[in-house]
């Protein structure tokens, strides 16, 4: 812990508004744990349209800690707890441990890509949630102060909290996959969860064409780049031409000739971290959050 955290080990919910930090002891080791803001009320919803199981890549006895954690009464969970023991393969996630059809299930994951290349299409990709300097260095953020020296905690920008986005998200995927999909006349054994994931993703920036400068490599193609490719699958147009039908330009400094001509023709101007967070709340953010300097 850094020495500004060390008032966590002392620390009551009086202190300021931090709450849920527990030390938590493993047969391998003893840890300190914050749970994200919202996670009781977000399980606890997310329970009545779902059923909920952990899955992580920590070993067994570190996993069962958190499930104890997450859930004393064992009321949401239910024992469905798999660890990287369970894994038929080293260093991957298989919905092969989990008994129930791929094309229902849904993953909230902060990484894609521990996932087998079937599964991954059933996986939202989160943010992770950084509280401790610990944390927040191993993942390479170098810049300001985790939340846990600042004595504040993660919300989304209206002041509430992530979690509760995404819950907002698991409801729109409920309804379609039960109700929606059903109008269309689909019976539910034909109906595929990732075909809803990749409706919903289409619509988060429909009807936006988006021309990218001065953001990918010289070297590179611009339409094989991951940030083209994702501003596709949330349903935007791209290209890497002005026209009087384009309504956004990506770039990383605000003063190449085309964010000029954006400025210049009134339209919206933004950094690429518009379209990072576009992809991760699943809707279209406010273009004056991301400005271009």
């Amino acid at each position: 812990m850094s020495p500004e955290e060390e008032y966590l080990k002392t620390q009551t919910q009086s202190d300021h508004s931090l709450q849920y930090v527990h030390v938590v002891d493993t047969p391998s080791r003893q840890l300190m744990t914050k749970l994200r803001p919202y996670i009781r009320t977000f399980l606890v919803q997310a329970s009545q349209m779902f059923e909920l199981s952990i899955y992580t890549m920590g070993n067994r006895d570190y996993a069962l800690e958190m499930a104890k954690l997450l859930d004393p009464g064992n009321l949401i969970f239910g024992g469905r707890v798999m660890s990287r023991d369970d894994s038929p393969e080293t260093n991957r996630k298989s919905l092969d441990v989990l008994l129930a059809r791929d094309s229902a299930v849904v993953i909230l994951d902060d990484r894609k890509n521990v996932w087998t290349n079937d599964n991954r299409d059933n996986v939202i990709v989160m943010p992770r949630y950084h509280f401790f300097r610990s944390s927040y260095q191993k993942s390479g953020l170098s810049k300001g102060k985790p939340y846990s020296e600042l004595k504040t905690d993660e919300c989304d920008r209206y002041g509430g909290a992530y979690l509760a986005n995404v819950l907002q998200l698991l409801g729109y995927i409920h309804t379609i996959f039960f109700n929606e999909v059903e109008i269309q006349g689909w019976d539910l054994m034909y109906r595929d969860v990732r075909l809803v994931l990749k409706i919903l993703k289409k619509e988060v920036l429909k009807g936006c064409k988006i021309v990218f400068s001065h953001v990918f490599p010289s070297n590179v193609e611009a339409n094989t780049h991951p940030l083209w490719k994702m501003a596709e699958q949330l349903g935007a147009t791209c290209s890497t031409q002005v026209d009087p039908s384009v309504t956004h330009v990506v770039a990383a400094n605000a003063r190449t000739q085309k964010s000029c001509w954006a400025v210049k023709e009134g339209k919206f101007l933004v950094n690429p971290q518009w379209i990072h967070s576009a992809n991760f709340m699943w809707q279209k953010q406010p273009e004056d959050n991301f400005p271009c300097h």
